[in-house]
């Protein structure tokens, strides 16, 4: 049976009575099978793992965000070491912030660099966080030859053009719970457009929590409001939405061998 998937969600960083295991258990009960929990850094990486390591219906990512302290660099090899591990599906989430960070960005584009090449050695997909980057983030993806192993472009705000070069260079579009706020028309008509075999559906959560939880924490059980907004924009029905980024997720991660919680 079709189950919705979380495909981007910070479970560590959730606040909820009950800690990580009531948020994971109020996710199930809302219908969602699986969650992707995203690094963001390697300090809280040993939580995601941990995470995905305790939870069947959990997967891990490592990676380092590129707003994170450009003090704290990693590696190939850190990276190579920490993603050798079935529980970790994902490298990210990494890519370009050109709207928090200012001055000589370089060392970002540096760190951007060095995550596509370990998804290149250790064949997983990469999850791209893009924020008034576009033109360098598709440029870096093309050079680097990241659609070798693909991903997914995370909480998609940009434009039908770019969505579709990342299509193209094998990268899918995740929709987020901006998909659902009122001023965001021209995301829904790119939302409208995205060809469904090519999206994912996500919450950032704790951040970004969709209509009618707009201002408030997100969580992973607030997924079905993205799928039902891309249900209406897109004129199918909800299952088929389900049903199609399930697949998708499915195809694009590899399959995981856990200890169930």
């Amino acid at each position: 049976m079709p189950y919705l998937i979380d495909s981007h969600c910070h479970i560590p960083l959730i606040e909820a009575n009950g800690g990580a295991a009531a948020v994971i258990s109020a996710a199930q009960a809302a219908g969602v099978g699986h969650m992707l929990c995203v690094s963001i850094d390697l300090a809280t990486f040993p939580q995601v793992k941990q995470l995905a390591d305790s939870h069947e219906c959990v997967s891990a990512s490592v990676g380092v965000h590129p707003n994170s302290d450009s003090s704290m660099e990693l590696s190939e090899d850190m990276l190579l070491q920490l993603a050798d591990d079935p529980a970790v599906v994902a490298i990210g989430e990494t890519g370009l912030d050109y709207y928090r960070s200012e001055g000589d960005l370089d060392w970002q584009r540096q760190r951007f660099r060095t995550h596509i090449r370990a998804a290149g050695q250790v064949n997983k997909p990469l999850i791209i966080h893009s924020r008034e980057a576009r033109g360098d983030v598709i440029k870096i993806l093309a050079e680097e030859g990241a659609d070798a192993v693909g991903g997914v472009m995370h909480c998609f705000v940009d434009d039908l053009d770019t969505a579709k070069q990342a299509i193209d260079l094998n990268f899918h579009i995740s929709f987020s719970g901006i998909v659902t706020f009122k001023n965001a028309q021209a995301l829904q008509e790119v939302a409208a457009q995205v060809p469904l075999d090519s999206m994912l559906i996500e919450t950032d959560s704790p951040y970004l929590a969709p209509v009618p939880y707009r201002g408030k924490q997100n969580e992973p059980a607030y997924v079905r409001f993205v799928a039902e907004k891309i249900a209406e924009l897109q004129q199918v029905e909800l299952a088929r939405v389900i049903a199609a980024t399930q697949k998708n997720y499915e195809d694009l991660f590899p399959p995981v061998s856990v200890t169930a919680g």
